[in-house]
Order: C-alpha cells, then sequence, then structure tokens
C-alpha cells in the first residue's frame, strides 16, 4: 500500500488568541493537510506568555475552518483519565465535522505540567505500561455501544458515549513511539506513527529513524500486520533552533529544505511535520515553501 505524501505545521498556542486563530486559517489557506497542535500545561521551554489548552482551541480552530485535518500532536496520556479523553475526542470530531485524527503518546517526565498541576508524574515505564490499556479504552469507547473495564491501571463500569464519531469506526489513531515497546503498541493499534529525531546532527536523526522504522516493521510482521498498511509520521524537529533564537535551519533556504524532504521520503516517510516559524523574518520562506515547493513535492 502505498500512501500520498502529507504536510502538516505544528502549531505552537503560545500566542494571543487572534494571532493564534489567524495563523491557522492562514495554515489552511496555504495547503497544509493537517494542523497540528501540542498538548502541554505552559510553554515548557522557557517562554512566557500565552499557552492555550489543546482540546480548548482545538474546537474553536475547528470552527474557523473547513478543510484541515486536525491532530492532537500528542496528547499526553498522565494529563487526563482515558474515558474522558475519548469524550474530549468524539466532541472534537463532531465539532470538527469529522476531521480530528488523535496523537496521543506517553509525555515526558521533564515536563513541568505535572508538577505545576500536581498530576503524577509516572516514571518512564508506568508510562510505557499504562499506554496500551489507555489506547484500549479509548478505542472500546469510540467504537461500542457501552464499556466495562477492570484493568491492571483503569477501571469503567457501564461508560457510555451516548453516540459513535463522525468518523467510522473512530478517528485515526496516532502513536507517538521512539523505544521498541512503543513501536509495537504503533503497530498493534496506529494508523499513523509518529516519530522525530532529537539528534543534533542530521545524519544521526536519519540513522535513527531508520533504525526505529526497522523495528517498527518487525513489530508489525510479529503481529500479523502488514507494515505497507501503517503511515509514517516525523516531526522534522531543529536542535539549533533554540541557541539560534527560534530560527529553523530548513527555512533558510529551498534547497536545503528539498534535500532535507528528499532524504526524510527516501526512507519510506509518508507524513511531514513542520514547525511553524517563531521567528517572523521566516514567515515568507514558509510560504514559499508551502505553496511553491511543496506542490511539486507531493
Amino acid at each position: 500500500m502505498r500512501f500520498p505524501l502529507r504536510f502538516s505545521v505544528l502549531l505552537l498556542p503560545n500566542k494571543p488568541w487572534p494571532a493564534l486563530l489567524a495563523d491557522a486559517r492562514r495554515i489552511e489557506d496555504l495547503g497544509f493537510d493537517a494542523l497540528c497542535l501540542a498538548d502541554h500545561f505552559t510553554d515548557w521551554t522557557g517562554r512566557k506568555g500565552p499557552w492555550f489548552e489543546m482540546w480548548t482551541h482545538l474546537a474553536a480552530i475547528a470552527q474557523a475552518t473547513t478543510r484541515i485535518r486536525l491532530t492532537t500532536l500528542v496528547a499526553q496520556i498522565p494529563l487526563r483519565e482515558p474515558a474522558m479523553f475519548a469524550l474530549q475526542a468524539l466532541t472534537a470530531d463532531h465539532v470538527s465535522g469529522g476531521r480530528l485524527e488523535i496523537g496521543l503518546g506517553t509525555g515526558l517526565e521533564v515536563d513541568p505540567s505535572y508538577r505545576m498541576m500536581g498530576v503524577p508524574n509516572w516514571p518512564a515505564k508506568e508510562r510505557v505500561a499504562r499506554f496500551p490499556e489507555y489506547l484500549e479504552i479509548v478505542h472500546r469507547l469510540l467504537t461500542e455501544k457501552e464499556v466495562t473495564h477492570q484493568g491492571r491501571f483503569y477501571r469503567l463500569e457501564g461508560a457510555t458515549l451516548g453516540q459513535p464519531p463522525a468518523q467510522a469506526p473512530r478517528p485515526p489513531f496516532t502513536v507517538a513511539a521512539l523505544g521498541p515497546v512503543m513501536l509495537g503498541h504503533a503497530a498493534r493499534w496506529a494508523e499513523t506513527w509518529n516519530s522525530l529525531s532529537f539528534a543534533k546532527d542530521p545524519e544521526a536523526q536519519l540513522v535513527e529513524t531508520a533504525q526505529r522504522m526497522k523495528t517498527l516493521d518487525a513489530r508489525c510482521e510479529a503481529i500479523g500486520r502488514d507494515p505497507a498498511t501503517l503511515r509514517r509520521s516525523y516531526l522534522m524537529f531543529d536542535p539549533t533552533a533554540r541557541a539560534g533564537g527560534g530560527r529553523i535551519t530548513y527555512y533558510e533556504s529551498e534547497a536545503a529544505f528539498r534535500a532535507m524532504v528528499a532524504r526524510i521520503t527516501a526512507l519510506g516517510i509518508t507524513d511531514l511535520v513542520l514547525y511553524h516559524p517563531v521567528v517572523e523574518a521566516q514567515m515568507p520562506a514558509f510560504e514559499h515553501m508551502a505553496t511553491k515547493v511543496l506542490p511539486t513535492l507531493r
């Protein structure tokens, strides 16, 4: 199965609402396939200023757009009980007219959201252990009329959402996974696997991603799934951006952008997620890539 190449934008909710909404509308107008929204309690990079809650501003953006897909990239399982998460997802799917893609991940222990909110900051091993049960509950609530569940971490008694999602059988799952166990969960549950690399060297990023894809393929084959049925999403993280005042390297030239996209897609990546520019001076380059370059790459 060959998927068409998709391009998405990660838009951080760190601007006043009118500016954030204008950015979302502009991203849709530029022809991107999906708009991705982050899930934290605060801007944990250390910047001071606005920060909006993921589901609330996703629903508002859904009302202000008509075509673009809306992805939680990615929601953190420690921040919400799975039943409430499923209800929020169902609501957003209806509000958006069936444009929601549910992205889920374990989150990171270094995120200060847990300390600020008084939410238990589970160690990484527990997060990974909870993850498949969490996904199963969300899946069942979105596809079954009533769910009772007695698990290791979660319990539900006759839980019902009252109606099916706008998308049948449910909105697609995007699972963020870096290690082998989480890659196995992606193989089991996801329509799309999402990854990024924090390696400082671009070559190391490519090598790390290729290794993960081999592991993902093996996990798919171990459960009898054709690896070609799984979309592969890559967040184009730039480790030099923070030290460079927010400037993103791949917006510095069209040639550099094309070269990076070519090397990533050659690995078999089907979905590329770009960061929305933080530095206003890079907006013309971002718009040029969207209108002049991406149509030639699809």
